[in-house]
């Protein structure tokens, strides 16, 4: 089993005296699950208290901001909630045919079985010039509608797959999961949309800026690994 004085010792990306930033592993959670992948979890156990200042899916791989103090936890979730962090995720879907760039800006919702889709149905998206969108009167305002936008830029194209860098605006849970499925390009290996994927999940958490607890403006980089990067190789063949 991975001990957290490992995890410290390997995925340690960035640290001050108010935050720690990781480069989490496919497969493991932020916080939430009562077994030995879940980060905040391992780290109170070995006598660490963390504060998540944002998460990722357990299916994404890569940086993840924690306070160490919880006076440090309020500022750094209020630069979340303000939209001053920018965040980039390299994203491999099982598709081709996207443009060179492109913006989705569909609201999502949470429907059945607490799913997050988009609050439209999917016949009601329109795409033009790159921007996916749908018309004001086809969103389902019987549930809280959330105002959601991606943007992305293709780095990358096989005959089967392409690699995305992937800018989500806002964000929402499953937001480029959801966003980039509902066009019809959804990623790699996500169960969302794929049951029993052979591989794992296309999308990676590969850049972080944000203000630290220093006050200095950091950013923070987690280079995919070789897992991630077979993804474009193994769904071409």
């Amino acid at each position: 089993m991975t001990t957290w004085a490992e995890i410290r010792a390997e995925r340690t990306l960035y640290e001050d005296d108010g935050a720690l930033v990781l480069d989490k592993p496919v497969g493991w959670s932020v916080m939430g699950e009562r077994h030995d992948t879940d980060l905040v979890r391992i780290a109170a156990d070995d006598g660490e208290k963390l504060w998540p200042a944002h998460r990722i899916d357990k299916v994404t791989s890569g940086v993840v901001l924690f306070a160490k103090q919880l006076e440090a936890h309020g500022d750094l979730t209020r630069q979340f909630t303000k939209r001053t962090v920018e965040k980039v995720y390299l994203a491999v879907t099982a598709s081709t045919g996207l443009p060179d760039e492109g913006r989705i800006e569909l609201p999502l919702s949470v429907g059945r079985k607490n799913r997050v889709r988009i609050a439209a149905a999917r016949e009601a998206i329109a795409e033009h010039d790159g921007v996916w969108t749908v018309p004001d009167d086809a969103v389902d305002t019987s549930k809280e509608v959330y105002p959601s936008t991606t943007t992305f830029t293709k780095l990358d194209e096989t005959p089967a797959t392409t690699l995305l860098e992937v800018h989500p605006l806002t964000g929402r849970r499953h937001q480029i999961r959801v966003h980039l499925a509902w066009i019809g390009h959804a990623l790699v290996g996500d169960p969302l949309f794929e049951k029993n994927p052979a591989t794992r999940t296309g999308l990676h958490a590969r850049r972080l800026t944000f203000d630290a607890p220093d006050g200095t403006r950091r950013t923070v980089i987690a280079e995919p690994d070789e897992e991630f990067r077979a993804l474009l190789t193994a769904s071409a063949t």
